[in-house]
């Protein structure tokens, strides 16, 4: 019996007692199908002592589409176990609440952000003496405003999908 793999996985021998070999390159072979000269031939080494397993790897899943129909776990829940409309109001207006006011500190930074960076011309601090450290700070201030930015967007949408 022959088994091929590419990582270190091993065969069952077929027959108690026969030479099981291990055959270089990509894959591995582990055999115990070769006669002593094939395997001589080959350059394979034989594995004497321990019993030799095969241990199966799983196959990745496909991903699916969007336009597939969903797999029955992810079909609707029984009625018995849907939450409240009550409770999930709540829910939506204490996220509300949390996303509101996470997006007023994002618009409260990104404008003093905004004020420091000067349109791309901010004050040159004492221990700017060196041209290079103001053109770094500059950067750095110029890529923290375009984060804030995206990060009041990414705030904005999420807001938009919650229920009004």
């Amino acid at each position: 019996m022959a088994a091929t793999a590419c990582s270190p996985v091993l065969a069952q021998t077929g027959a108690p007692g026969a030479a099981v070999y291990r055959c270089p390159g990509p894959p591995v072979l582990y055999t115990d199908a070769l006669s002593a000269q094939e395997a001589k031939d080959k350059g394979c080494r034989i594995i004497e002592g321990t019993p030799i397993t095969v241990i199966q790897g799983r196959t990745p899943a496909a991903p699916r589409s969007s336009n597939a129909p969903p797999s029955a776990n992810t079909a609707a829940r029984p009625a018995d176990s849907r939450i409240d409309p009550e409770a999930q109001r709540a829910r939506d207006s204490d996220s509300r609440r949390i996303l509101e006011g996470e997006l007023r500190r994002a618009e409260e930074q990104l404008a003093e952000l905004k004020r420091e960076y000067n349109n791309g011309e901010p004050e040159r601090l004492g221990n700017e003496r060196n041209y290079q450290k103001y053109l770094d700070r500059t950067a750095e201030l110029k890529s923290g405003v375009a984060r804030k930015e995206s990060d009041v967007a990414a705030i904005k949408r999420e807001l938009a999908k919650l229920p009004p």
